[in-house]
């Protein structure tokens, strides 16, 4: 996550924005695809940047803790939101939120889809908590590796 986050230090501050992390997860060890797990959570941060508010700064808060069994984050952003209505849809193969008159973000409406597909594959579970006009939070909950005592 610190590494991401890194990564994209320099195109949220060209915003104006920062992005700030809270590592409270103690247990991190998780069982991942380390290609597909990092371009997932690529995809949330690269989402971040892409629907921002124009002209405004954005930041970026990631967060991480541990709940039990399982190793948990969320990313939040500061940027436009999502309507209610289209949340429900944002993990749908080929769905894109209409963004009204935005012309410069491209794609197909995979990423979400894949996202999704990836962290259910490492039985984790994804949601999202959206509200128009002051940010999305994308929350991963995946098990922790546990120590074998035998």
């Amino acid at each position: 996550m610190e590494t991401i986050a890194s990564s994209f230090t320099l195109r949220v501050e060209h915003t104006g924005g920062k992005i700030y992390t809270e590592i409270e997860a103690v247990d991190s060890a998780i069982f991942v695809d380390e290609v597909h797990f990092q371009n997932a959570i690529t995809n949330l941060m690269d989402n971040a940047v892409k629907y921002r508010k124009p002209e405004e700064p954005l930041d970026i808060y990631i967060r991480t803790w541990n709940d039990k069994d399982r190793l948990c984050f969320s990313i939040r952003d500061t940027g436009l939101g999502i309507k209610k209505e289209n949340v429900k849809k944002i993990f749908d193969k080929f769905y894109r939120v209409h963004t009204g008159n935005v012309h410069d973000v491209k794609g197909f409406g995979l990423g979400l889809a894949y996202v999704k597909k990836i962290i259910t594959l490492h039985e984790g579970d994804i949601k999202c908590e959206s509200e128009l006009g002051k940010g999305t939070t994308f929350t991963v909950t995946l098990p922790t590796l546990k120590e074998d005592n035998s």
